[in-house]
């Protein structure tokens, strides 16, 4: 199967081609896809070295898949020419998110929604995507009515620069550009994505629409509170749950030890608990520290942690990708175009 990587010498484009090797996806021709200044670059991918193309070439190569991780301006403007030309777009920005008319999907969550007919497909923001993957099998279990959510989330999540600024903070080198307002080593930013008329972030508002939205379920209430920390390995969330229907912590830890891409870590005497640096490098989304309420009835805390730029990004976008292939939704005959 053809398989086109729109953006493949960025972070999480690198991390995509990492993802689909791991996972063994059936791609039979890679076509990695970048903007001008980096085509005529090479990529590796399963020990062979690629050369990126520009987007006319990959959509003349009439991939089955792209999987879009090149920005949301891109995105908009070159999704809808791929759609076009018959080939499925799973795309990693912000760009149809929102739009009614596309799906938003984790396959944990609503992959049962696809067809066929959806050409572009969004993949949700990187902090909704780790929490809906646990709130899904509680909310059929007990009805939750009301979310609170505060994120500690990995300068990943901003980019290769934001990485190297930390870096360069934590080493003294003041050549380095600076991606954030204000220093990140040894610090704490309340502040990601731009701030609205409401006060709340743009990130923040993500996660309240983005939730609704994927869990097909309106009344659900979120509110968010989206923090920058100086770690690496993926994002945190504290998350308060408040139900409709009263539980027992025992059938919560049992719901989900057993949920699809859930890894139970809740063991606080021994001191086992999610941690970024634990999740990094993985697919599944961790979750511990899980405890009642004691503020007020129907209510539940706990903690998730999931490596952004896998399950937050890439996996998530792969696993769309196997779930189209799976139940042959992609159409075979672009396969081999």
């Amino acid at each position: 199967m053809k398989i086109a990587v729109v953006g493949a010498t960025g972070l999480v484009g690198g991390e995509m081609l990492k993802v689909l090797e791991e996972r063994n996806f059936p791609v039979t021709e890679l076509i990695p896809v970048a903007s001008e200044r980096s085509v005529g670059k090479q990529v590796t991918f399963k020990g062979k070295q690629f050369t990126v193309v520009s987007f006319e070439d990959a959509i003349a190569a009439k991939p089955a898949i792209a999987i879009f991780s090149a920005g949301g301006g891109t995105s908009l403007a070159l999704a809808p020419k791929f759609a076009e030309a018959g080939i499925t777009v799973i795309d990693n920005s912000s760009a149809w998110r929102m739009d009614p008319t596309k799906k938003l999907v984790v396959p944990e969550v609503n992959a049962d929604t696809l067809t066929a007919e959806d050409k572009i497909i969004a993949n949700p923001n990187c902090s909704t995507i780790q929490m809906v993957v646990v709130l899904k099998p509680l909310h059929e279990q007990y009805k939750i009515k009301r979310v609170v959510v505060s994120t500690y989330q990995s300068v990943t999540g901003t980019g290769k620069a934001a990485v190297d600024q930390l870096y360069a903070e934590r080493t003294g080198d003041e050549s380095v550009a600076k991606v954030y307002p204000h220093p990140i080593d040894l610090n704490v930013l309340p502040h990601i994505d731009v701030f609205l008329d409401n006060g709340y972030t743009k990130e923040e508002m993500k996660m309240v629409k983005e939730t609704n939205k994927i869990m097909g379920d309106d009344s659900i209430r979120v509110t968010a509170t989206t923090v920058r920390i100086p770690t690496i390995g993926g994002h945190s969330e504290s998350v308060n749950i408040e139900f409709e229907n009263d539980f027992e912590l025992d059938e919560v830890r049992s719901l989900l030890s057993s949920a699809e891409g859930v890894v139970l870590q809740d063991d606080p005497q021994n001191k086992i608990y999610p941690m970024p640096l634990t999740a990094h490098g993985k697919d599944e989304v961790f979750v511990g520290r899980i405890r009642r309420d004691e503020s007020q009835p129907n209510t539940l805390n706990l903690w998730i942690v999931a490596d952004n730029l896998r399950k937050g990004a890439a996996t998530n976008a792969v696993q769309i990708a196997e779930y189209l292939v799976k139940h042959d939704l992609v159409n075979s005959a672009e396969a081999v175009a």
